[in-house]
């Protein structure tokens, strides 16, 4: 297997100073203001879905794709969605693995000699074997957002031509004021349509909760989940447009694990990255596309202790916090305040239809027809 590191990427630049909205455009969720031969983009597979990707979670909605231009006269790629093994022509000499995202995919959580490994290079080291060795490369930036896969990440991996992607993103933009559920519709249905145009099988996932994850109190809580539970449903649509490999890691069973997480409680820890990488390989192994042994679950090293936890809060965690004071807090404090006073006033369900009308919005602006999210379940 080739590990290859792309050139680092200038971090995302800060949020601009904190807006001066009135209180009631802040509750709720916000409305959406080896040399690789090029070849012609091929046509996105219009078979049927693939099943979900675990039996007892719920099934994104099925919904037909636009119609990609003919390809008359032309073979499809090796190792394309439709291509595995046994089936089409034989598998090219070396397989091309991208990992796109933030620091999930970068590995943050499973630290290795000094470096983060993570579920992605996890993942490639099983995807080949001595007649399929895979060309990985990993493109993912811990502070990414949607916007920065989609203008930069995105076409640095379509140059490189994987056959296989992954893109998985969307928790720093719940974390950001400035977060807009539009915004991050269209640039992951850009990110996910030019990837899969150049012949990508793609790999993608919804994600937990950030304030669950972190305990946050309810009225703090409350609208960070609203933000989350849009944007996974948001990656429903677009897995089942694009006919991605989806995980569902928004489960409980994934979430109430501790075991699977690192000290910090948002990033997997070496246990959470291998199940990861488990469970990708088991959904590209079905499709004839992983040739070596699964990824093991065993971790190496112990899981976090609390004397752990306590000191990412004293180092890492105190930088964290700080620049989320900067960032999101003070809207957050605000949309809590927001949430106390509809509470008292038994109005909590006007947020929540706020929240489903801009998911509407968000899903129809790139043609997305689905039912309204309930953003209370």
């Amino acid at each position: 297997m080739t590990l290859s590191t792309p050139p680092p990427l200038p971090q995302p630049a800060p949020a601009p100073t904190p807006c001066t909205e009135a209180l009631e455009a802040l509750e709720g969720l916000e409305a959406p203001q080896a040399p690789v031969t090029p070849h012609a983009p091929a046509r996105r597979p219009s078979g049927p879905s693939r099943p979900p990707a675990r039996p007892d979670s719920p099934e994104p909605p099925r919904l037909p794709g636009p119609a990609g231009p003919p390809d008359e006269g032309r073979e499809p790629e090796p190792y394309g969605p439709d291509q595995g093994r046994g089936s089409g022509p034989a598998a090219p000499a070396v397989l091309r693995f991208a990992v796109l995202g933030d620091s999930l995919s970068e590995g943050v959580g499973d630290r290795v000699e000094g470096r983060w490994r993570g579920w992605g290079t996890l993942l490639a080291e099983q995807l080949g074997d001595a007649d399929h060795p895979v060309d990985f490369r990993n493109f993912a930036v811990s502070g990414a957002l949607s916007q920065d896969v989609a203008d930069d990440q995105t076409p640095r991996a379509v140059a490189f031509r994987p056959h296989v992607a992954s893109v998985v993103v969307g928790v720093n933009d719940t974390l950001r004021r400035t977060f807009d559920i539009g915004r991050l519709a269209r640039n992951l249905d850009r990110a996910c349509g030019d990837l899969a145009a150049a012949g990508s099988v793609l790999l993608t996932a919804c994600l937990p909760d950030p304030g669950r994850m972190l305990a946050l109190p309810a009225p703090l809580a409350r609208p960070l989940a609203r933000r989350q539970r849009a944007v996974n449903t948001v990656v429903h649509a677009l897995a089942a447009r694009h006919r991605t490999l989806h995980l569902h890691l928004a489960d409980p069973v994934w979430t109430s694990d501790r075991t699977l997480w690192s000290a910090d409680r948002l990033h997997p820890g070496e246990r959470g990255h291998r199940a990861i990488a488990a469970r990708f390989h088991s959904l590209l192994a079905a499709e004839g596309l992983a040739h070596g042994a699964p990824p093991s679950r065993e971790p190496q090293q112990p899981p976090p202790t609390t004397r752990d936890v306590l000191l990412w809060l004293a180092t890492s965690g105190t930088g964290w916090v700080l620049r989320r004071c900067n960032d999101l807090l003070p809207q957050l404090v605000f949309l809590a305040g927001g949430e106390l006073r509809h509470w008292a006033q038994g109005t909590g369900a006007r947020l929540d239809r706020r929240a489903e009308n801009a998911l509407s919005a968000a899903l129809a602006a790139v043609s997305l027809d689905v039912p309204r999210a309930r953003m209370g379940e």
